[in-house]
């Protein structure tokens, strides 16, 4: 009696400790270099794609988050912290971010997201195979197709300027395409270098007189403060064209890209394969496909631009 009581005690504590065990729920960390509505998105649909995959949050996954509000030694601070947290995947936002915590975690699995160009920013050998203990998803942007949106409604326009960030990898590998695939058609590259957001206004400033639109790929910095370029286009009448399709309900004129939301989604499917057992560096780099046009009849009119009715019946969104 007594060997069948401890018996069944034995297996009732075997049983408890295993229920302690499995309820214990993954921790995924999340940092991004910034907020603004393109980045946030990716980081609501990380999450959504998580629950959606079964990761329950509070019960089967807890979250950390953090923002380096623009500032790439704060990115590094955030990434030795998370490093320190062990958590099971480290999420990383953006190209500034996932390379501070690419240099900060050798052994802990990292996803990054919203990443223009992973292997020049030297995050992973191959797309194909990324190796070691990284990968995630690229959003290399499709600039011809971007150039034929912008010049079906600017066929004028000769300079195209553009503010960006000589410090970020990520918006330097943009604008040296972006130049030459603009010289590929007979069009000139007019910059203007924002090393902080507070530069941006007086960087998009020094483009009036010298452009005849303004094309904002996903820099970080300068999407941060794109109201800024906006309303220097919305002064000297120059239509403000971008990649990021958020920042047309922010005032530029178009914008033909995909939904960063979307971006999330796959990272999300990324974190989950690695949370059920996939090692990070077998599971190739991917991106978004699907593009749509958004575009702002309203904000064109403010820069001097009329949308024809071809444009406007083929956009995804029209903002009123």
């Amino acid at each position: 009696m007594n060997r069948t009581i401890l018996r069944t005690g034995f297996i009732a504590l075997l049983m408890g400790l295993t229920g302690l065990v499995h309820a214990a729920p993954k921790v995924v960390a999340i940092t991004q270099i910034v907020e603004h509505p393109a980045l946030d998105a990716v980081y609501k649909g990380v999450k959504d794609e998580l629950t959606e995959e079964g990761f329950a949050e509070g019960t089967d996954v807890t979250y950390m988050h953090e923002s380096a509000q623009a500032n790439t030694a704060t990115a590094a601070q955030i990434a030795r912290k998370f490093v320190g947290d062990q958590p099971d995947v480290i999420v990383a936002i953006a190209t500034p971010s996932a390379q501070t915590v690419a240099a900060a975690a050798r052994e802990i699995p990292v996803v990054f997201s919203a990443v223009t160009d992973p292997v020049g920013a030297r995050l992973v050998k191959s797309l194909d195979k990324p190796g070691a203990n990284i990968t995630g998803i690229t959003d290399m942007l499709p600039i011809d197709k971007h150039l034929d949106m912008m010049l079906r409604i600017v066929p004028d326009a000769k300079r195209i300027g553009t503010v960006y960030n000589p410090g970020e990898a990520n918006a330097v590998a943009l604008v040296e395409q972006l130049d030459a695939k603009l010289k590929a058609r007979g069009l000139t590259l007019v910059k203007a270098a924002a090393t902080k957001t507070s530069e941006v206004l007086a960087a998009a400033r020094s483009l009036v007189g010298n452009t005849d639109a303004i094309y904002l790929t996903t820099d970080n910095t300068v999407i941060s403060a794109a109201e800024a370029v906006i309303s220097v286009g919305e002064r000297a009448k120059i239509p403000v064209f971008a990649a990021d399709t958020a920042t047309v309900s922010r005032g530029a004129v178009a914008a033909l890209g995909f939904d960063y939301y979307d971006v999330g989604r796959d990272t999300g499917k990324v974190v989950a394969r690695i949370l059920n057992g996939e090692k990070p560096g077998d599971i190739a780099v991917t991106g978004v496909e699907e593009l749509s046009l958004h575009v702002n009849p309203a904000a064109a009119k403010r820069m001097g631009v009329t949308l024809s009715d071809d444009v406007i019946s083929s956009a995804a969104e029209v903002i009123e």
